[in-house]
Protein backbone atom coordinates (compact mmCIF):
# COMPACT_ATOMS: atom_id res chain seq x y z
CA UNK A 1 0.00 0.00 0.00
CA UNK A 2 1.14 3.36 -0.73
CA UNK A 3 2.36 6.13 1.79
CA UNK A 4 1.02 8.72 0.09
CA UNK A 5 -2.80 8.88 0.43
CA UNK A 6 -5.36 9.56 -2.29
CA UNK A 7 -7.94 11.50 0.04
CA UNK A 8 -7.17 13.18 3.42
CA UNK A 9 -9.30 15.27 5.76
CA UNK A 10 -7.87 17.14 8.47
CA UNK A 11 -9.58 18.84 11.34
CA UNK A 12 -13.35 18.65 9.60
CA UNK A 13 -15.40 20.66 12.26
CA UNK A 14 -19.05 21.05 11.22
CA UNK A 15 -22.08 22.56 13.38
CA UNK A 16 -25.87 22.38 12.39
CA UNK A 17 -26.75 25.34 14.82
CA UNK A 18 -25.93 24.38 18.52
CA UNK A 19 -25.37 20.78 16.84
CA UNK A 20 -21.84 19.46 16.37
CA UNK A 21 -21.76 16.94 13.72
CA UNK A 22 -17.72 16.57 13.20
CA UNK A 23 -15.58 17.92 15.56
CA UNK A 24 -12.44 18.23 14.00
CA UNK A 25 -12.48 14.94 12.35
CA UNK A 26 -9.46 13.00 10.14
CA UNK A 27 -9.51 10.49 7.65
CA UNK A 28 -7.10 9.19 5.51
CA UNK A 29 -7.26 6.44 2.18
CA UNK A 30 -4.79 4.89 0.08
CA UNK A 31 -4.37 3.72 -3.11
CA UNK A 32 -6.52 0.51 -3.66
CA UNK A 33 -7.39 0.12 -0.08
CA UNK A 34 -11.61 -0.43 1.72
CA UNK A 35 -11.62 1.74 4.62
CA UNK A 36 -14.66 0.96 6.63
CA UNK A 37 -15.89 3.95 8.71
CA UNK A 38 -18.27 2.92 11.40
CA UNK A 39 -19.78 4.56 14.70
CA UNK A 40 -22.81 4.63 16.70
CA UNK A 41 -25.87 6.73 15.53
CA UNK A 42 -24.65 10.71 15.86
CA UNK A 43 -20.88 9.57 15.43
CA UNK A 44 -20.62 12.22 12.50
CA UNK A 45 -20.10 9.02 9.80
CA UNK A 46 -22.50 9.92 7.47
CA UNK A 47 -21.97 14.11 7.97
CA UNK A 48 -17.64 13.37 7.42
CA UNK A 49 -18.38 11.78 3.81
CA UNK A 50 -21.05 14.13 2.78
CA UNK A 51 -17.70 17.06 3.35
CA UNK A 52 -15.87 14.75 1.11
CA UNK A 53 -18.58 14.17 -1.16
CA UNK A 54 -19.42 18.09 -1.55
CA UNK A 55 -22.49 17.22 -0.32
CA UNK A 56 -21.63 19.60 2.75
CA UNK A 57 -19.13 22.37 3.08
CA UNK A 58 -17.41 21.65 6.21
CA UNK A 59 -16.74 25.04 8.85
CA UNK A 60 -13.32 24.24 9.30
CA UNK A 61 -10.43 22.21 8.31
CA UNK A 62 -9.27 20.79 5.24
CA UNK A 63 -9.80 17.88 2.64
CA UNK A 64 -7.02 16.88 0.30
CA UNK A 65 -7.08 14.91 -2.94
CA UNK A 66 -3.71 13.58 -4.31
CA UNK A 67 -1.46 16.25 -1.62
CA UNK A 68 -3.80 19.03 -3.19
CA UNK A 69 -6.25 21.19 -0.78
CA UNK A 70 -9.86 21.25 -2.56
CA UNK A 71 -12.91 23.05 -2.26
CA UNK A 72 -16.43 21.63 -2.42
CA UNK A 73 -19.35 23.61 -2.81
CA UNK A 74 -21.65 21.21 -4.38
CA UNK A 75 -21.60 17.53 -5.50
CA UNK A 76 -20.72 18.26 -8.34
CA UNK A 77 -17.49 19.63 -7.43
CA UNK A 78 -16.64 16.30 -5.69
CA UNK A 79 -17.88 14.51 -8.91
CA UNK A 80 -15.42 16.76 -11.33
CA UNK A 81 -12.72 15.77 -8.81
CA UNK A 82 -13.24 11.86 -9.60
CA UNK A 83 -15.27 11.56 -6.19
CA UNK A 84 -18.50 9.48 -6.56
CA UNK A 85 -20.69 8.51 -3.79
CA UNK A 86 -23.87 6.15 -3.78
CA UNK A 87 -25.80 6.84 -1.22
CA UNK A 88 -28.12 4.50 1.29
CA UNK A 89 -31.15 5.87 -1.15
CA UNK A 90 -29.49 5.07 -4.14
CA UNK A 91 -30.64 7.86 -6.42
CA UNK A 92 -31.93 5.93 -9.10
CA UNK A 93 -34.74 6.70 -11.59
CA UNK A 94 -36.90 3.23 -11.75
CA UNK A 95 -38.81 4.22 -14.83
CA UNK A 96 -35.12 4.23 -16.36
CA UNK A 97 -33.58 1.49 -18.23
CA UNK A 98 -29.68 -0.06 -16.80
CA UNK A 99 -27.99 2.00 -19.84
CA UNK A 100 -29.97 5.53 -18.63
CA UNK A 101 -29.36 5.11 -15.22
CA UNK A 102 -25.66 4.63 -15.84
CA UNK A 103 -25.69 7.44 -17.87
CA UNK A 104 -27.98 10.32 -16.11
CA UNK A 105 -26.40 13.47 -16.58
CA UNK A 106 -23.92 12.52 -18.27
CA UNK A 107 -25.65 11.15 -21.44
CA UNK A 108 -23.28 10.60 -24.78
CA UNK A 109 -25.11 12.43 -27.73
CA UNK A 110 -24.68 11.08 -31.29
CA UNK A 111 -22.04 12.11 -33.46
CA UNK A 112 -22.37 14.99 -36.09
CA UNK A 113 -25.24 17.17 -36.79
CA UNK A 114 -27.69 14.74 -34.67
CA UNK A 115 -26.11 15.42 -31.98
CA UNK A 116 -24.77 18.24 -31.36
CA UNK A 117 -28.28 20.58 -33.59
CA UNK A 118 -30.26 17.72 -33.20
CA UNK A 119 -29.47 17.03 -29.39
CA UNK A 120 -30.00 12.89 -30.17
CA UNK A 121 -28.76 10.25 -27.87
CA UNK A 122 -26.68 7.67 -28.80
CA UNK A 123 -28.70 5.04 -27.36
CA UNK A 124 -27.04 2.03 -28.38
CA UNK A 125 -23.41 3.31 -27.55
CA UNK A 126 -24.80 4.13 -23.81
CA UNK A 127 -26.53 0.28 -23.52
CA UNK A 128 -22.98 -0.71 -25.22
CA UNK A 129 -20.55 0.81 -22.74
CA UNK A 130 -23.07 0.08 -20.10
CA UNK A 131 -22.33 -3.66 -20.66
CA UNK A 132 -18.71 -3.10 -20.63
CA UNK A 133 -19.21 -1.32 -17.36
CA UNK A 134 -21.53 -4.11 -15.16
CA UNK A 135 -19.01 -6.79 -16.98
CA UNK A 136 -16.03 -5.24 -15.67
CA UNK A 137 -17.56 -5.61 -12.24
CA UNK A 138 -18.51 -9.24 -13.13
CA UNK A 139 -22.29 -8.61 -12.31
CA UNK A 140 -23.48 -11.44 -14.01
CA UNK A 141 -27.05 -11.18 -12.86
CA UNK A 142 -27.75 -8.42 -15.22
CA UNK A 143 -27.94 -8.81 -18.92
CA UNK A 144 -30.34 -6.51 -20.83
CA UNK A 145 -29.24 -3.19 -20.32
CA UNK A 146 -32.89 -2.22 -21.85
CA UNK A 147 -34.38 -3.72 -18.46
CA UNK A 148 -35.97 -0.74 -16.70
CA UNK A 149 -34.32 -0.50 -13.28
CA UNK A 150 -37.61 -0.84 -11.11
CA UNK A 151 -37.89 -4.63 -12.43
CA UNK A 152 -34.36 -5.15 -10.58
CA UNK A 153 -34.42 -6.90 -7.85
CA UNK A 154 -32.58 -4.57 -4.49
CA UNK A 155 -29.06 -5.99 -5.02
CA UNK A 156 -29.43 -5.44 -8.39
CA UNK A 157 -30.00 -2.41 -8.21
CA UNK A 158 -27.63 -1.58 -6.01
CA UNK A 159 -25.06 -3.13 -8.46
CA UNK A 160 -26.55 -0.49 -10.81
CA UNK A 161 -25.55 2.46 -8.72
CA UNK A 162 -21.99 0.92 -7.87
CA UNK A 163 -21.40 0.37 -11.58
CA UNK A 164 -22.20 4.07 -12.31
CA UNK A 165 -19.88 5.02 -9.27
CA UNK A 166 -17.11 2.27 -10.55
CA UNK A 167 -17.76 4.17 -14.08
CA UNK A 168 -17.10 7.63 -13.21
CA UNK A 169 -15.15 7.52 -10.28
CA UNK A 170 -11.55 8.71 -10.89
CA UNK A 171 -10.33 8.89 -7.44
CA UNK A 172 -12.32 7.08 -4.58
CA UNK A 173 -15.63 5.67 -4.33
CA UNK A 174 -17.95 6.01 -1.18
CA UNK A 175 -20.59 3.52 -0.20
CA UNK A 176 -23.07 4.93 1.98
CA UNK A 177 -24.45 1.39 4.02
CA UNK A 178 -24.89 -0.56 0.46
CA UNK A 179 -26.11 -3.51 1.97
CA UNK A 180 -28.83 -2.15 4.62
CA UNK A 181 -32.13 -3.15 2.83
CA UNK A 182 -30.75 -6.38 1.43
CA UNK A 183 -30.94 -10.15 2.00
CA UNK A 184 -28.29 -12.42 2.40
CA UNK A 185 -27.81 -13.37 -0.74
CA UNK A 186 -27.50 -9.93 -2.57
CA UNK A 187 -25.71 -8.30 0.32
CA UNK A 188 -22.69 -10.99 -0.62
CA UNK A 189 -23.02 -10.08 -4.29
CA UNK A 190 -22.52 -6.05 -3.20
CA UNK A 191 -19.40 -6.96 -1.09
CA UNK A 192 -18.45 -9.03 -4.24
CA UNK A 193 -18.65 -5.33 -6.04
CA UNK A 194 -16.92 -4.11 -3.20
CA UNK A 195 -13.92 -6.63 -3.83
CA UNK A 196 -13.45 -6.03 -7.13
CA UNK A 197 -13.61 -2.45 -6.96
CA UNK A 198 -10.27 -2.92 -4.74
CA UNK A 199 -9.00 -5.48 -7.11
CA UNK A 200 -9.05 -2.99 -9.73
CA UNK A 201 -7.26 -0.49 -7.54
CA UNK A 202 -10.23 1.95 -7.09
CA UNK A 203 -9.81 2.92 -3.24
CA UNK A 204 -13.62 2.57 -1.66
CA UNK A 205 -14.91 4.42 1.35
CA UNK A 206 -17.33 2.07 3.38
CA UNK A 207 -20.20 3.48 5.86
CA UNK A 208 -21.62 0.51 7.60
CA UNK A 209 -23.62 -0.96 10.58
CA UNK A 210 -22.90 -4.37 10.04
CA UNK A 211 -20.08 -5.53 11.50
CA UNK A 212 -19.37 -8.75 10.48
CA UNK A 213 -19.50 -7.33 6.48
CA UNK A 214 -16.82 -4.43 7.77
CA UNK A 215 -14.77 -7.27 9.29
CA UNK A 216 -14.78 -9.42 5.81
CA UNK A 217 -13.60 -6.51 3.73
CA UNK A 218 -12.37 -3.77 5.27
CA UNK A 219 -8.43 -3.14 5.26
CA UNK A 220 -8.39 -0.59 7.56
CA UNK A 221 -11.65 0.34 10.04
CA UNK A 222 -12.06 4.22 11.42
CA UNK A 223 -14.02 4.36 14.11
CA UNK A 224 -16.01 7.40 15.25
CA UNK A 225 -17.03 8.46 18.32
CA UNK A 226 -18.44 12.15 19.11
CA UNK A 227 -17.74 13.80 15.87
CA UNK A 228 -13.95 12.56 15.84
CA UNK A 229 -11.95 9.84 14.84
CA UNK A 230 -11.90 7.62 17.67
CA UNK A 231 -9.07 4.86 16.55
CA UNK A 232 -8.51 3.24 13.23
CA UNK A 233 -8.07 -0.58 13.53
CA UNK A 234 -7.59 -3.39 11.43
CA UNK A 235 -9.21 -6.76 11.11
CA UNK A 236 -5.77 -8.34 11.75
CA UNK A 237 -4.95 -6.61 15.00
CA UNK A 238 -8.38 -5.73 16.63
CA UNK A 239 -12.39 -7.93 16.81
CA UNK A 240 -15.46 -6.73 16.49
CA UNK A 241 -15.84 -7.12 20.08
CA UNK A 242 -12.99 -4.30 20.29
CA UNK A 243 -14.32 -2.24 17.47
CA UNK A 244 -18.10 -1.73 19.70
CA UNK A 245 -15.83 -0.90 22.74
CA UNK A 246 -14.16 2.05 21.25
CA UNK A 247 -17.33 3.20 19.82
CA UNK A 248 -19.27 2.92 22.78
CA UNK A 249 -15.87 4.68 24.63
CA UNK A 250 -15.70 1.83 27.25
CA UNK A 251 -12.03 1.55 25.19
CA UNK A 252 -9.29 3.45 23.65
CA UNK A 253 -6.43 2.76 21.76
CA UNK A 254 -3.12 3.43 22.68
CA UNK A 255 -1.33 5.29 19.92
CA UNK A 256 2.27 3.63 20.99
CA UNK A 257 1.79 -0.25 20.76
CA UNK A 258 -2.22 -0.24 19.59
CA UNK A 259 -3.58 -2.62 22.08
CA UNK A 260 -6.91 -1.28 24.02
CA UNK A 261 -6.54 0.07 27.32
CA UNK A 262 -9.86 1.42 29.34
CA UNK A 263 -11.61 4.81 29.53
CA UNK A 264 -10.84 6.39 33.00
Amino acid sequence: MSKSAVLTASNVVKTYGRVVALDGADLELFPGEVLAVIGDNGAGKSTLIKCLSGAEVPDNGSIEIDGSVVTFRKPQDGRDAGIETVYQTLAVAPALDIASNLYLGREIRKKGPAGSILRMLDSSGMKRKAKDHIAALGIGTIQNMSQAVETLSGGQRQAVAVARAAAFGQKVIILDEPTAALGVRESNQVLKLIESLRERGMPVILISHNMPQVFEVADRIQVMRLGKRAAVVTPKTHDMKDAVAIMTGAMKVDAKDQTLKPVR
